[in-house]
Order: C-alpha cells, then structure tokens, then sequence
C-alpha cells in the first residue's frame, strides 16, 4: 500500500522547488496525493478494510492542512500545484 523509494525519489525530483528539496509543501502534497491514490485503488477490491481507511482519511487531513498552508503563503504556487496533481478545488 505504500509507495516505493523510486517512486518517492522520482516524485521528489518532479516537485523539487530547488536542488534537494525534500520537505517543501509541493513534495510532501505530491507524495501524499501519490499514497492517497494508492490506497484509494486498493479500496476498490477490499471494500472493508476499516483500518486502512481511517490512515487514508489521516492522510487526506494532512494533505489538506499542507494545501491551506500553501494557499496562505503564496497563492500562485498553490494554483500550480493543484493544476499539475490534477487535485480538485
């Protein structure tokens, strides 16, 4: 259900604001978005796995609290970000 270190890397490196950055709020949404669709995919063949689901509505919190922060500080940056992960809103 989680992602793999390539992934991770890669996403990291498609985000990055700089060389090496690694906790911008554009990395951690684009990492989170990515854990998010998988465990969403998961959900579609195990229906009742509770547990699961209450990790992926943490996760969709945290994305939501890093897009607030982001739209906050600089709105143009939040624009992009959600155009080019294709979130909603």
């Amino acid at each position: 259900m989680s992602i793999t270190a390539e992934d991770k890397q890669r996403i990291m490196k498609e985000y990055a604001t700089k060389e090496g950055d690694t906790g911008s709020p554009e990395v951690q949404v684009a990492i989170l978005t990515s854990r998010i669709t998988t465990l969403t995919e998961h959900f579609k063949t195990h229906k009742k796995d509770n547990h699961s689901r209450r990790g992926l509505l943490k996760l969709v919190a945290q994305r939501r609290k890093l897009l607030d922060y982001l739209k906050g500080v600089e709105e143009a940056r939040y624009q992009d970000l959600i155009k080019r992960l294709g979130i909603r809103r």
